[in-house]
């Protein structure tokens, strides 16, 4: 399910020269030579550069980002997949085969389930390029249950993974009155974004940012990310069909309570404090685990977790008298293609207006999927 059940309208972000989108990690040029970056660049970015846009602290919400080839929507690659085998957890493969080779298996149940292949995987399928990024309709099949075809995971001659390029970019700071680079922070190096030709980013806005941007005059630039550089902000209308097709069958798989998948399409935050400390981990912490350890544990619905390392955010926070702003503690999202196996699906918490967590929902982050289990 998602927050964002009222009308969205869809804008693809168009590069006008690189991109530069530090990550959050601390970053001082004497310090450290290389300014880590991310890509695609997080909700936090995007909201600030339509903040600066309009002019406002205008309170919206947003859906992504997502790349866009040609007005066409496009999707991380699911994480639960080597190659083109689905991954299934162990109890769901013991339960399915009573003489399957997990059920030798020990592992710890106080953490999700492992994940074996469905099927043999092939001898060079790390030496096979595989599409990182899912067109919506191909998306869409997975939806409806179906399995995709070679084609639609295999990288076509001449098509990288992914449709960006990284450039290095050195920066440096000569002394005044000599030709020597300062010693402190004369020097440092950043990745910059090249987007190839036709790919853009694509976000979609509540209808009040909607209405506020129309105003501003459409098609417009925008500065996005460091350094100044600039993007073409479009109204992007084929978008929102895509977008609402996929959203029917998603919520369609949610409301039949079987054994589902949620497909993790934009970074996802799930905090939470432990004696003052706020805590992230890679699957909310509303879903507890299926399986249980104690005798007094209640099972819940979610069995296992595919993903990867965490991407680091950090926002800003603004104190609403005076308008300044300071560095916002940091968070560790769970990356967008992460899925999670439960029993039936479940809502999050952060789902509900009043909570707490919502900021986090109105940004574009935790954008769930869902997706039937289908072996």
């Amino acid at each position: 399910m998602t927050a964002q059940s009222s009308q969205l309208y869809w804008y693809t972000l168009t590069p006008l020269d690189v991109w530069l989108f530090r990550d959050a990690k601390p970053f001082t040029p004497g310090e450290r030579a290389w300014a880590g970056s991310v890509f695609p660049p997080n909700g936090h970015t995007i909201a600030g550069a339509l903040r600066g846009l309009i002019q406002s602290r205008h309170d919206l919400t947003l859906c992504g980002p997502f790349l866009c080839h040609n007005q066409t929507l496009h999707f991380p690659r699911p994480l639960n997949y080597i190659g083109t085998q689905q991954m299934a957890p162990v109890p769901w493969l013991q339960a399915q085969q009573s003489d399957h080779h997990s059920h030798q298996m020990l592992w710890d149940q106080s953490r999700p389930a492992p994940l074996l292949s469905e099927g043999q995987l092939p001898s060079d399928s790390k030496k096979i390029q595989y599409r990182q990024y899912l067109s919506w309709n191909v998306v869409q099949v997975l939806l409806q249950g179906k399995h995709l075809t070679q084609d639609d995971w295999l990288c076509p001659s001449g098509e990288k993974p992914q449709p960006w390029t990284v450039e290095n970019r050195p920066h440096n700071s000569i002394q005044a009155g000599t030709r020597q680079v300062k010693d402190s922070d004369g020097y440092f190096v950043e990745n910059a974004i090249r987007l190839d030709t036709g790919w853009s980013l694509a976000i979609a806005m509540d209808s009040d940012t909607h209405s506020v941007l129309q105003k501003c005059g459409i098609p417009t630039t925008v500065r996005l990310g460091g350094e100044g550089h600039q993007a073409l902000l479009e109204r992007a209308d084929p978008l929102d069909q895509q977008w609402q097709e996929l959203q029917a069958q998603s919520q369609k798989n949610f409301a039949q309570s079987k054994r589902s998948l949620a497909y993790l399409v934009t970074p996802g935050v799930f905090q939470r404090d432990i004696h003052g400390v706020s805590t992230c981990q890679a699957w909310p912490w509303e879903w507890k685990l299926a399986h249980t350890t104690l005798a007094n544990q209640k099972p819940g619905n979610l069995v296992s977790v595919a993903t990867e390392r965490p991407v680091p955010i950090s926002g800003r926070i603004c104190d609403r008298y005076d308008g300044k702003s300071i560095p916002a503690p940091q968070a560790f999202a769970a990356p967008p293609g992460s899925v999670y196996y439960l029993n039936q699906p479940q809502t999050l918490f952060q789902d509900q207006p009043n909570a707490k967590a919502h900021h986090w929902r109105r940004l574009g982050y935790s954008e769930l999927l869902w997706l039937p289990f289908k072996n």
